[in-house]
């Protein structure tokens, strides 16, 4: 016999997370996606719903030939499909106002953290975090000092459009 108690507690839970995507949706999208999102894909979900409409098609379509990664994500999908449907968007990953693991709200939008990059681990993000406790970065070379990130990782953020503005080194040229 399945105890009272238990089913009471389940109830409870069901009614809070009810409440929070209903009155507080933004903040439930960011937790949701802070908790769950390991197979988070940024680039699609800042492209908007059509393009996570279409990720979704085509994983359903694939049906049992679709990977197990594939599956993992369509989850994720649409959960992100269902916040883009209400009118709340992902921005890019920002040097400044990203944290290392949570995703954060700006106005309507989540910016996502440092972790949910592919090829960025936990403690790579709390190092890239944690470097901008030494001042705004110079330039690339500064920023690859200051949070230790190596080469793939530099890339990963430039690809992202990450270090827009930024000069390649501290040196200055003349000419």
């Amino acid at each position: 016999m399945f105890p009272k108690a238990h089913a009471a507690a389940y109830v409870i839970s069901a009614v809070r997370t009810a409440f929070f995507k209903l009155y507080h949706p933004i903040e439930y999208y960011a937790t949701y996606f802070s908790v769950r999102a390991e197979d988070f894909d940024i680039e699609l979900c800042c492209q908007g719903y059509e393009a996570i409409y279409r990720q979704i098609q085509e994983i359903e379509q694939k049906g049992f030939q679709a990977t197990t990664k594939e599956k993992g994500m369509l989850a994720i999908l649409e959960m992100a499909l269902e916040m883009t449907a209400r009118g709340f968007s992902f921005k890019n990953i920002d040097l400044y106002r990203s944290e290392a693991t949570r995703f954060t709200v700006d106005e309507g939008s989540l910016i996502p953290p440092f972790s949910a990059l592919q090829g960025i681990g936990d403690n790579a993000a709390r190092n890239i975090a944690g470097a901008r406790d030494f001042g705004e970065f110079l330039s690339i070379e500064d920023f690859q000092q200051k949070s230790k990130a190596g080469k793939t990782i530099i890339e990963l953020l430039t690809q992202m459009g990450c270090f827009r503005g930024l000069p390649e080194s501290n040196q200055l040229s003349l000419f």
